[in-house]
């Protein structure tokens, strides 16, 4: 990204690697990491464009890891102001846990504090919708994530830096987005490549 400077069309929507897939770092090292990764997005998004964070806590030696804590701790370092946080259920909402929670949380962040969306999203997701895979952000929650780029940002073009296996790509082009996603994983992004996927089915 430090390479690339972003378009000013351009907002990003990502979720950041979990510990487990930072098998170079130790718990520590990937709290450190996962906040200098996202100040990096943040900083990379264009002036009026938004960061859109997707992100599940997790359990580490009995304790739970709050991660839109570790995304805010990002943001005011970044001196970036938090335009909304969401609730999105990825189980049904009453569900007894014992493992890992079954909620993710979905915050956008800016460098410029924006009015109140003309269009207003809801503040918490019963469903994320159709996940094409284990880890997917959800079709439900991608596309409440496109919509606020596309009515409210004027945004163009999504760019996913973590992209996986593509499904906020898919969702932004079944939107009329353009996307550009980044993966490591050579599988994951064939599989990004040919995912399609019908929005229409999850609103």
């Amino acid at each position: 990204m430090a390479e690339n400077v972003a378009s000013e069309d351009a907002s990003v929507v990502t979720s950041l690697p979990d510990v487990s897939e930072r098998s170079d770092l130790d718990f520590a090292g990937w709290k450190a990491w996962f906040v200098l990764a996202a100040r990096r997005v943040i900083a990379w998004t264009p002036p009026h464009g938004v960061a859109i964070f997707f992100q599940s806590d997790i359990r580490h030696e009995e304790t739970l890891v709050d991660k839109s804590h570790l995304v805010m701790r990002a943001a005011d370092e970044e001196g970036a102001s938090l335009l909304w946080h969401k609730i999105v259920c990825r189980r049904p909402p009453g569900t007894i846990s014992f493992g890992r929670p079954s909620w993710s949380h979905m915050l956008c962040v800016a460098h410029v504090p924006r009015k109140t969306p003309k269009k207003p999203g809801p503040d918490v997701l019963p469903d994320a919708g159709f996940m094409p895979w284990s880890r997917a952000m959800g079709v439900r929650a991608c596309e409440v994530a496109c919509a606020y780029l596309r009515d409210e940002v004027e945004a163009r073009v999504v760019v996913d830096p973590f992209c996986g296996r593509g499904t906020v790509l898919a969702v932004a082009n079944a939107m009329g987005l353009d996307a550009l996603g980044v993966e490591l994983s050579a599988k994951r992004c064939r599989a990004a490549r040919a995912l399609v996927v019908d929005v229409a089915r999850d609103r």
